[in-house]
């Protein structure tokens, strides 16, 4: 089941962010955020403008996928989001991801939201093919912008315009 986020479902998204951060290559956070850093993220969503969605089975929360402002504050860019999103690694390659991100989409037009982009650091083929197989394309590249372990990377910036 799939349903908006709250504030009890913070722990399993920490604990499934985490995850990323230590396989490095998933996220520009090198450390697990603090506890208070988690929930300003979270305040800064709202059900009605900027979800955040769990995929729930048998009360344990599988993934989550975050709409988030776009270079928040800059009004002319309100209908454009960011779309994350993450899977507890037990549960990798079982539709998961495929389906939070449907039901982002499914929500757009709801939400007011005309484009959406995501922001994957290279390396990350599987995030990648996800996005492409709802329609998304590469719009950018950034060269050399993220450092891990002395490894550096790129980023895409991959982007769809709803319809």
């Amino acid at each position: 089941m799939i349903r908006t986020a709250d504030e009890k479902d913070l722990e399993a998204i920490d604990y499934i962010y985490n995850q990323a951060i230590y396989a490095g290559f998933c996220t520009p956070h090198l450390h697990p955020l603090e506890e208070h850093e988690r929930k300003k993220w979270f305040n800064r969503h709202s059900p009605m403008k900027y979800p955040i969605y769990v995929f729930e089975e048998d009360n344990e929360v599988l993934g989550w996928v975050a709409i988030s402002p776009y270079r928040e504050g800059r009004q002319a860019l309100e209908t454009t989001a960011e779309i994350s999103y993450y899977v507890d690694f037990k549960h990798h390659g079982q539709d998961i991801g495929s389906r939070l991100v449907q039901h982002s989409l499914d929500q757009c037009n709801r939400l007011n939201k005309l484009v959406l982009v995501a922001v994957i650091i290279d390396g990350n083929d599987a995030s990648i093919g996800l996005l492409e197989k709802f329609g998304f394309s590469e719009w950018g590249f950034m060269q050399e912008v993220y450092t891990y372990e002395g490894e550096t990377r790129g980023q895409y910036y991959m982007g769809k315009v709803l319809s």
